[in-house]
């Protein structure tokens, strides 16, 4: 049986005080199996003496949580690691930009995201239909995601052949995938935007060493 897994992740509150949100969906095949590079990760870990951590990029970068008491050395190494298992991963994904300016309430952005999710999702049917069956993951950690991604999935696919999965990153290491991914996106934004923090220069540095290393790499994986 065909199937296809959608990881979701967001970046941004839909509380609009952020300039933008940004969201992502990370697709896989289940067809191409990712254990191979997932245990390859790890190995690269043990070898180079590693904490073997589930990724998430906003603790990592400033240190807390269970990156509390780590070396920015270390947590910079880690950071490469994750990137380089991201590059040779079976995976694609969709950003969703959204401006907070453009809304006035929480429900106009659901509304906007919905009609960009049925868009996406009818601009894409056929690929969709190959699949017997379609496995959404995500934290439900955002009302306005899980509400605007529940209505646009019902009316464009058959109830039954598709699956909602609770997913946290500790869980699945293609949702820390995910949360990779929304990291590098705002990233580009910040650079766009001159918004950047002493944090993210530690460590991606200036704009044109992001752009032609971990953007570049990354920009190959995304849908338009």
């Amino acid at each position: 049986m065909a199937e296809l897994s959608i990881f979701v992740d967001e970046s941004g509150s839909d509380d609009l005080r952020e300039p933008y949100y940004l969201l992502t969906l990370v697709f896989h095949n289940q067809d191409a199996s990712v254990r191979e590079s997932i245990g390859l990760y790890e190995q690269s870990l043990i070898a180079r003496d590693m904490p073997n951590i589930p990724f998430h990029a906003t603790p990592l970068m400033t240190g807390h949580c269970e990156y509390e008491g780590l070396a920015l050395e270390t947590r910079s190494r880690l950071l490469n690691a994750f990137r380089v298992f991201v590059r040779h991963l079976p995976i694609r994904y969709k950003l969703f930009e959204f401006r907070m300016k453009e809304f006035g309430s929480k429900d106009d952005m659901s509304r906007a995201m919905r009609k960009r999710f049925v868009e996406f999702f009818f601009d894409n049917l056929s690929s969709f239909q190959a699949f017997d069956e379609i496995k959404i993951y995500y934290d439900g950690g955002q009302g306005s995601i899980t509400d605007a991604l529940h209505k646009a999935v019902d009316l464009v696919f058959f109830k039954s052949a598709v699956v909602y999965r609770s997913a946290t990153a500790s869980e699945y290491r293609l949702s820390q995938v995910a949360d990779y991914i929304c990291t590098l996106e705002l990233a580009a934004r910040k650079y766009r935007d001159h918004r950047l923090t002493p944090t993210y220069e530690k460590f991606f540095g200036g704009w044109q060493k992001f752009k032609k290393g971990p953007y570049k790499e990354l920009l190959k994986l995304r849908m338009e």
